[in-house]
């Protein structure tokens, strides 16, 4: 695949509803926001934010900063966007993390929550990690987690439930990997690239996390905000065809120096 360059790049984004007018409706959003401000857990994807964020203004003014959503409070109803300059700003700082993991051969832990969209996205950076000398970390067998199973696909971390790969927020399984490996007395990862509770998961325990978040999932961005995640991607995490992140992972994994 041709690697695009910057310009081509956001255009792609844009065209494919990527970033720019995402599916995500605006009401969508601000409720997500909201929750995360009044303390449900569950859309805070493994990260303790503590009292920090109770003001849903806050959350709107990260995302606003850090996603690019409309930052007009009053404006409740109707289309949001994803800025596709702050996509790709993200990307080269994902790069940047990738091209240290690969000088130090580092172990990476993959994983994600949305293996209908992004599963390849990561099989395709463990690969190319994978070639510079980079341990790609295998879990541990026999894990459950939310009444299901923990298992590595294509070198990914998912949650399994009835033959099925689930589309999950939660971040315990995460927390079953890394309490896995603690019993089998194998060091955490040097690096998870995940998205999800999965990515706020490792990084509110300690681990260098990068990872992809949508427009209505504040959590990680108020993670990055903080320093508890490196690197949140701001993109939609389920656009119509998978194939069209391979542009995206194209220019990515060139950024790092992989191809």
């Amino acid at each position: 695949m041709p690697i695009p360059n910057r310009a081509a790049l956001v255009d792609h984004l844009v065209r494919t509803r990527i970033a720019g007018d995402v599916a995500t409706p605006r009401d969508n959003n601000l409720s997500h926001y909201r929750r995360l401000a009044n303390g449900d857990r569950h859309y805070w994807l493994g990260l303790e934010l503590g009292d920090r964020w109770s003001d849903e203004q806050d959350v709107l003014a990260v995302m606003a900063e850090r996603c690019g959503v409309n930052d007009d409070p009053q404006y409740r109803h109707g289309q949001d966007t994803i800025d596709p300059e702050l996509t790709v700003d993200a990307l080269d700082r994902m790069a940047a993390r990738l091209k240290q993991a690969a000088a130090g051969r580092e172990s990476v832990l993959f994983a994600t929550g949305h293996p209908g969209g992004l599963l390849d996205v990561h099989r395709q950076i463990a690969d190319a990690l994978r070639s510079t000398g980079c341990e790609i970390v295998r879990i541990p067998s026999g894990l459950t987690a939310d009444e299901g199973m923990v298992f590595q696909f294509a070198d990914v971390a998912v949650l399994e439930r009835g033959a099925t790969l689930w589309h999950t927020h939660s971040p315990e399984p995460m927390a079953a990997i890394l309490d896995g490996l603690e019993r089998d007395g194998r060091t955490r990862p040097d690096l998870v690239v995940a998205d999800h509770g999965w990515a706020g998961c490792a990084g509110q325990r300690g681990v260098d996390a990068v990872g992809f978040a949508d427009s209505n999932d504040p959590a990680l961005f108020i993670g990055e905000a903080e320093g508890t995640v490196q690197v949140t991607v701001p993109l939609d995490d389920h656009v119509t065809d998978p194939r069209f992140y391979d542009p995206m992972t194209a220019y990515l994994l060139d950024a790092a120096g992989l191809l």
